[in-house]
């Protein structure tokens, strides 16, 4: 017996003996250094915000937050430590019950036992692979208690808590937080950080936006788990498992500012290149969130009304739906993912459809009735006699959005994905700072950016710089200008002969009248009188490309080229009083520590080296670009915004394929824009008034809430002359009073639009 004892022993300290030894020659110097928790470089997205530090974009393959221990809340620590690791500011790192069942499951074979500490699992996290053996277990007891010795409880659990993948590309609890609930960690209620609390154990499958039942199981564990431990009482937990929690789909910014994000995110590129991904990079804009979310409104809203004002087009696709439930939940689902929800405008299955009702499955799997008022759009597409790829029938895959109204029920409607283009950019007229900016309706759907990228024709809105070209060559807003069409025996009338858009001729219009009833024959009559090389050498000084500009009278109903950002930076130039504005985004760049990159202070205003026309051209533009939203194409804005400082042009281009409204008051410039893609009429009884025009009037009630109006002072140099301002230096005779009076009207024609 003694000698089995002894051989026993004998055996034992062998053993002990070899792996003591193998530890320590093969494990420890195999162990790597801790600098990776030491001295912690998460990896955290590039982020941009407003000047009012709302965030607009995130950029990185990790959604992650970096936040000290002490500014996560007791709740998120409690709910955390009360399922993970209870013990944890007791123990030395190591579990050695839960560590021993762990190893014997191991030299079993089965691999399924855990009971890691979170010092443990910052170790397994941070430094070591998913491999399942005895000498990565070995490692990861070794890295526990060197990462125990070299850090205190508090970092170790900070560590964790911003480290640990939470599902959805999250890491980290705060991430999670904005991921899943849209709220930072000190909005958390009590039932959402146990929900969170308990997604570490299987992240991708049982989150809150993947598997939410999986997930509120889960939680209430925790939820018990928290009144075991003393954190919460028997009443809170009761309340929490009650709580209805809000999964919020997709991630969550602020505010819709997906177009000026992409800008951001190419220029911080360029001069940070991968380091932008990964450093903490925060940019803030010169972006005023309401002004960007009214613009951001007003644009899919405006964009819409056209779209419904032009009829029902039908489903987008068909499919054909299995007898057998769960195959057509399959095929239901699998076309919905094809054709991904926009906004409020959700993509549905119609199971049941007729002339009274309406039956469709969501992608979240909602059922949806429409009836009623909600039928009215598609009526046409409901009929009998509709035509098959028109007709709406089980199967087929269409738009619906919901409705709130007084009775707070939900009323469903058909509506339709838009194919018509919209945008908007407002700047500081004084500084050339954005203040809005939609690219189009929709950056997933489209990511080509129309404000600074959309070459278009500007139509009438490029008249002011005709009449701002003339002044100095003589006129002012009191000449007479002859409003008949082009003589049929003028040369240039052989060739080109503009018509006034409603087809109507006032005969003498001063061209103050004119500009606000966009009189094209006028325009025309104006350029051909002051040259047509005069107004083209005139347009780069508001920042036109010349080149982009025909070398004929067409100009003057703005047959050449420009972009939304080109015309609003030019439209400054009247707003400022005659100073050049370069447009800029970024107002600062910080790093992941806080410390400034590069920061851009706002230009000084007015400087006379930024001039680029007369203080006296500006004022008397001006004035007549008032006359226009007073009494002219304009008007509704006056009406609308209740403000007498409005000054802005219409424009719409030949065969209205391009709307346009550009403008200012105070300090804010806008332009509004809408049109097809692949250029085409957006119809014969619609102008930049009915599709520009309300865009602008939406944003700027936004932006000019609140502010007085802006009043302008009389520049030296000019004089009242017959009740208008003139130029001093033409007073005396040098003026032009009229212009070709002397033409007939020629026999009505048909009209060509071009307000």
């Amino acid at each position: 017996m003694k000698k089995w004892i002894t051989i026993v022993i004998s055996a034992s300290v062998t053993v002990l003996l070899s792996t003591i030894a193998y530890v320590y020659l093969v494990v420890v110097p195999d162990l790597p250094t801790l600098e990776a928790v030491t001295d912690y470089q998460p990896k955290i997205p590039l982020r941009i915000y407003t000047a009012d530090n709302a965030l607009i974009g995130e950029f990185g393959e990790e959604h992650r937050d970096f936040v000290p221990i002490k500014q996560i809340p007791a709740v998120m620590k409690n709910a955390l430590l009360s399922i993970e690791d209870a013990r944890f500011y007791e123990h030395g790192g190591i579990s050695f019950i839960g560590a021993g069942r762990a190893i014997l499951a191991d030299l079993r074979g089965g691999f399924h036992q855990g009971a890691s500490t979170i010092t443990m699992q910052v170790a397994r996290n941070f430094f070591l692979t998913n491999e399942k053996s005895i000498p990565r277990k070995l490692k990861e007891i070794l890295l526990t208690y060197r990462i125990e010795d070299a850090l205190s409880k508090d970092q170790i659990l900070e560590l964790y808590m911003n480290q640990i993948f939470l599902g959805k590309r999250s890491h980290g609890f705060s991430a999670a937080a904005r991921t899943y609930f849209g709220k930072s960690l000190d909005q958390l209620s009590l039932a959402e950080a146990a929900m969170l609390a308990g997604v570490p154990q299987n992240p991708v499958r049982h989150n809150p936006a993947v598997n939410f039942e999986k997930t509120k199981q889960r939680q209430l564990l925790v939820l018990k788990s928290m009144v075991r431990n003393g954190f919460i009482t028997e009443a809170q937990m009761e309340a929490a498992a009650k709580e209805d929690i809000k999964v919020v789909k997709g991630q969550q910014f602020e505010t819709q500012g997906d177009y000026i994000a992409e800008m951001v995110r190419q220029s911080i590129f360029a001069q940070y290149k991968e380091d932008t991904y990964t450093k903490g990079i925060r940019v803030y804009t010169t972006i005023n969130k309401a002004e960007q979310d009214a613009a951001y409104d007003a644009v899919r809203r405006n964009v819409m009304t056209y779209d419904q004002r032009h009829g029902y087009r039908g489903p987008e696709t068909f499919v054909e739906l299995p007898a057998d439930e769960d195959e057509r939940d399959d095929v239901m689902d699998q076309i919905l993912r094809k054709y991904p929800d926009n906004d409020k405008l959700l993509s549905a299955v119609v199971t049941q459809a007729s002339t009274k009702i309406i039956k469709a499955e969501l992608q979240s799997g909602e059922s949806v009735e429409i009836t009623g008022e909600g039928l009215r759009f598609a009526a046409a597409a409901l009929a009998d006699k509709a035509k098959a790829g028109f007709k709406i029938r089980p199967g087929a895959v269409i738009r619906v959005i919901q409705d709130n109204k007084k009775d707070n029920k939900k009323h469903w409607s058909v509506t339709q994905l838009p194919e018509v283009e919209g945008a908007f950019v407002a700047l500081n007229a004084e500084d050339g700072s954005f203040r809005a900016m939609v690219g189009g309706f929709d950056f997933n759907r489209k990511k080509f950016n129309h404000v600074t990228s959309a070459w278009r024709q500007p139509g009438s809105s490029i008249k002011p710089f005709i009449y701002s070209a003339a002044l100095e060559k003589g006129f002012y807003p009191g000449t007479l200008i002859n409003d008949v069409q082009l003589s049929a025996t003028s040369e240039d009338a052989l060739r080109w002969d503009p018509r006034n858009d409603d087809g109507k001729y006032d005969g003498p219009v001063s061209m103050r009248t004119a500009l606000a009833q966009s009189k094209n024959v006028v325009s025309v009559r104006i350029l051909k009188s002051i040259g047509v090389d005069t107004a083209r050498n005139w347009l780069p000084r508001f920042g036109f490309d010349k080149d982009k500009h025909q070398a004929n009278l067409t100009m003057a109903l703005g047959t050449g080229s420009v972009t939304p950002l080109q015309l609003v930076s030019a439209y400054a130039v009247f707003a400022n009083g005659g100073y050049t504005v370069s447009p800029w985004l970024i107002r600062k760049v910080v790093d992941g520590k806080g410390k400034v990159l590069f920061e851009n202070k706002p230009p000084a205003v007015a400087q006379e080296e930024a001039r680029v026309i007369d203080a006296r051209n500006a004022y008397i533009t001006d004035s007549m670009l008032r006359e226009v939203v007073r009494s002219g194409t304009g008007a509704s804005a006056s009406v609308k915004l209740g403000r007498h400082d409005l000054a802005g042009k219409t424009g719409t281009t030949s065969d209205a394929v391009d709307g346009w409204f550009a403008g200012y008051a105070g300090n804010v410039v806008a332009v509004a824009w809408m049109g097809y893609d692949d250029p085409k009429s957006l119809g014969g009884r619609e102008f930049g008034s009915t599709l520009a025009l309300p865009i602008w009037i939406d944003t700027m009630r936004v932006a000019l809430a609140g502010k007085p109006e802006g009043q302008r002072a009389v520049p030296e140099g000019i004089s009242n002359a017959d009740g208008d301002w003139m130029f001093n230096e033409f007073l005396n005779g040098a003026s032009v009073r009229t212009l070709d009076m002397t033409e007939s009207p020629p026999p009505a024609q048909a009209p060509v639009p071009a307000q």
